[in-house]
């Protein structure tokens, strides 16, 4: 494959309606947690270049407009649960690699967590940052998803219904480059 292939980019649907830029690397992609056997293992990055890695993931919170209004007015039967949320984002950034298979331990150097409040919920963007041999965008998932998981714990006695996803917006440093989903 000559280097113009290597570097063009295709688009791939989401189920969210969400347009993704990935790099078009080959027409096979390898599935690196998997060893030649077929076997998961944690991957070697040893060798890696030590970059400035970032991501940034949203997690969407959904919850009926009277439980919005109490989260809005800061009301709710629990507190304040937007900061609780906030920090719970923050310390689940930090312990991802306890909570996700074979995923690398980080030395995070940044984590940010903005719970903006909407009419029919909350939307949460997750942060990280570090200078590392891999990535960070599990411990912004895991984040923007454990301050999600807290509303609802914080909320659940209002309203059972509230529902959330999840979804890398996006990353930057090592060797893949770039990502940036489009909405």
């Amino acid at each position: 494959m000559n280097e113009q292939s290597k570097n063009e980019e295709r688009d791939e649907g989401s189920s969210d309606g969400a347009r993704d830029t990935v790099p078009n690397d080959s027409a096979e992609p390898k599935l690196t947690h998997l060893s030649d056997r077929g076997e998961a293992h944690m991957v070697d990055v040893g060798a890696k270049d030590i970059t400035v890695r970032r991501a940034r993931a949203r997690a969407r919170v959904r919850m009926k407009p009277e439980t919005a209004r109490l989260v809005q007015s800061g009301t709710a039967p629990k507190g304040d649960v937007l900061a609780a949320a906030r920090i719970a984002g923050i310390m689940a950034a930090k312990r991802t690699p306890e909570l996700i298979p074979l995923c690398h331990g980080i030395a995070l150097t940044r984590v940010t967590v903005e719970l903006t409040p909407v009419a029919d919920g909350v939307d949460i963007e997750c942060t990280t940052e570090a200078r590392d041999r891999t990535g960070v965008e599990m411990e912004a998932m895991v984040g923007a998803s454990l301050a999600a998981l807290t509303l609802y714990d914080m909320l659940k006695a209002v309203d059972r219904a509230i529902t959330y996803d999840v979804a890398l917006l996006e990353k930057s440093g090592g060797k893949t480059g770039d990502y940036s989903r489009k909405i």
